[in-house]
């Protein structure tokens, strides 16, 4: 049985514990609100976004822009999978891991090729032991996110898909639902649209395009795919905050729980510590 001293020593240690998963708890839930903030204002502009590039993908259903149209053949499909940096937020990481495994298996039963795009350190290090030969480029999350980052991504994608080096992309990331849910999910990024994804006729815009729906479309486009990118991107990161802070606070309780199991056993030990002196005292006293 341990002795007084082991026991203190123990509760002290889980009580430097408990501060630290507090503190953590209350950091998280500070970003917590910011991420879920932007995330909620960058939605329905996203959502808008999308709705106006299919409007006006339907009005000009002949368009030649490479990002709008099916290849032939699926022969190499890019998986870009966006996760965190950083870890301590429960299931949220493995979560859309192991989703996005599925879908990769899914495609290879199919005789597909597959690429492997990452964002964030976890889903890097974890395809890296996983599937080492089918990794690309890697985007590291460098702190808040930034439009930039989105940017930076799109034209990338955008490249590859306008050089034919890969014939579909797939996004895989957490959508934020709440702050104790959050869903792993995946979307056809590219080709992003094209007119025969859009139902209805080009007579039934409810406004007109000008100079032309081509025009618009070379930069609407680009743009889109931008947005869409940058919104996975606030979804994970609102994602990733709610997470830490639920896993923080599970952790504190937890902590809780081992600190009164151990004062309880460090109240034991001193009780029976205390007994047995005042036995050896009676004992030498009879002796006496």
């Amino acid at each position: 049985m341990p002795n007084l001293k082991d026991i203190r020593r123990r509760i002290d240690s889980v009580q430097k514990t408990q501060k630290i998963t507090r503190a953590m708890r209350m950091v998280a839930g500070a970003k917590l609100r910011r991420a879920q903030s932007a995330i909620e204002s960058a939605r329905p502009y996203a959502d808008r976004m999308r709705e106006t590039l299919a409007e006006v993908a339907r009005a000009e259903k002949d368009s030649e822009h490479p990002l709008l149209q099916l290849h032939e053949s699926v022969q190499t499909v890019e998986f870009v999978v966006i996760t965190s940096d950083r870890g301590l937020c429960g299931a949220f990481n493995s979560g859309v891991m192991k989703h996005a495994a599925a879908l990769i298996a899914a495609r290879k039963a199919e005789g597909v090729n597959v690429r492997i795009t990452t964002a964030g350190k976890k889903a890097r290090d974890y395809f890296k032991r996983h599937r080492p030969d089918d990794l690309g480029d890697d985007f590291p999350q460098a702190g808040w996110v930034q439009y930039g980052q989105a940017t930076e991504i799109a034209r990338s994608l955008a490249r590859r898909y306008e050089d034919a080096e890969v014939d579909e992309v797939v996004l895989v990331f957490s959508e934020f639902v709440s702050v104790m849910n959050q869903l792993p999910r995946d979307v056809r990024l590219l080709p992003f649209a094209s007119a025969g994804d859009a139902e209805g006729e080009a007579d039934a815009l409810s406004y007109e395009i000008e100079p032309d729906p081509e025009a618009l479309l070379k930069t609407l486009v680009p743009r889109a795919l931008e947005v869409e990118i940058y919104r996975a991107l606030l979804e994970n990161q609102a994602g990733e905050h709610a997470a830490r802070m639920a896993a923080m606070e599970s952790a504190t309780r937890n902590t809780e729980e081992f600190i009164e199991k151990l004062t309880l056993q460090y109240n034991r030990a001193r009780q029976a510590a205390i007994t047995r002196e005042l036995v050896e005292i009676v004992s030498g006293a009879e002796a006496l």
